[in-house]
């Protein structure tokens, strides 16, 4: 699929809602959402509720991570999505930074779609596996951060045309 076509489903709110709900259901409860995405940028935002919530009143960390893995994972799939030979992808390692209690409306950021997809064409083009570290900024209502992730990726290419 085009990356055009692929972004533009993306960015219907229903077409990503039934993707979730059958591809990653924990999202789908969790209630993360695409806010934006295109070839350089991707924001997720998530809202504290009861599905996403700990003892404590903020947002679970694992709900965090899930926002922040998806604001980079986005990218890494419209970058893959029109590769041929087919390119396989897969979280290797994720570090993060917790800044304040997460309440309200969370959107993180992740603006590494250069570097995601620079790291593709380096596995199509050597047949070897790439890894990449994305960066995804979560950002409360006042812009403030609240945490920071670095996801690593790796990208495979999968089989030869």
């Amino acid at each position: 699929m085009k990356k055009e076509s692929l972004i533009a489903k993306i960015n219907k709110p229903l077409w990503f809602r039934t993707f979730l709900f059958y591809s990653l259901p924990a999202a789908f409860f969790s209630g993360l959402r695409i806010q934006s995405v295109d070839e350089q940028e991707a924001t997720v935002v998530m809202r504290y509720s009861w599905f996403s919530k700990n003892p404590f009143r903020s947002i679970y960390f694992a709900c965090l991570a899930m926002a922040a893995e998806m604001s980079s994972g986005i990218l890494a799939l419209v970058h893959t999505g029109d590769k041929l030979p087919r390119v396989s992808m897969l979280v290797l390692g994720m570090r993060s930074s917790f800044h304040k209690k997460a309440v309200g409306r969370i959107r993180f950021v992740c603006t590494e779609g250069d570097r995601i997809q620079a790291a593709i064409d380096e596995a199509v083009q050597t047949g070897n596996g790439t890894t990449v570290e994305a960066y995804s900024k979560g950002l409360d209502e006042n812009d403030s951060c609240i945490a920071e992730f670095w996801i690593t990726w790796t990208f495979k290419q999968t089989r030869k045309n």
